[in-house]
């Protein structure tokens, strides 16, 4: 060891200039409410519960979506259709209760590929923060889509670019 060695002299002054250089190289914390951060078109986001083109719900409330997520953070309760209620809900049976409790949620993406109806698809959405556990339990109400003909350009905006078996689908 070498009397430059000893005191630690040349250490300190590599470790100054590495932080030195890091002054003035390009930063990579972006300022989040003014500047929001670009995903991949494959992104897994906020589960959103799908509707048709005339705005009745496609989930049948078959349970398949619940017993594919490995995290078992969704729970349903079906019910059956009354007369009269054809405009809301595209099949006999539908969801009456659907939550899915986001702090178990794993974003895997299983609920998506289990639903024949293609009733619950992942967003390009993160899931925002909260205070509460109880604010991290999304209801039907939560999740479902905004009615396409009543508003369509809160349904597309929700409904964003998919990526579905390679090719984009824009709402």
């Amino acid at each position: 060891m070498t009397w430059l060695e000893r005191i630690y002299l040349w250490n300190i002054l590599k470790g100054m200039l590495i932080t030195l250089s890091h002054l003035f190289k390009r930063k990579v914390t972006i300022q989040y409410p003014e500047e929001k951060r670009t995903f991949s078109k494959v992104f897994r986001g906020l589960q959103i519960l799908n509707r048709d083109e005339e705005g009745r719900e496609r989930c049948t409330a078959c349970g398949l979506c619940a017993v594919a997520c490995p995290a078992e953070a969704i729970t349903m309760e079906a019910a059956e259709r009354q007369p009269g209620e054809e405009d809301l809900y595209r099949e006999e049976k539908y969801a009456a209760k659907y939550e899915i409790n986001m702090l178990r949620c794993i974003f895997c993406g299983y609920c998506e590929e289990a639903c024949p109806k293609d009733a619950i698809y992942l967003s390009q959405t993160f899931a925002p923060s909260n205070y509460a556990r109880k604010g991290f339990i999304y209801k039907k109400e939560d999740l479902l889509i905004p009615h396409p003909v009543e508003n369509p350009e809160g349904f597309a905006k929700a409904r964003g670019e998919r990526v579905t078996d390679g090719k984009k689908e824009k709402a």
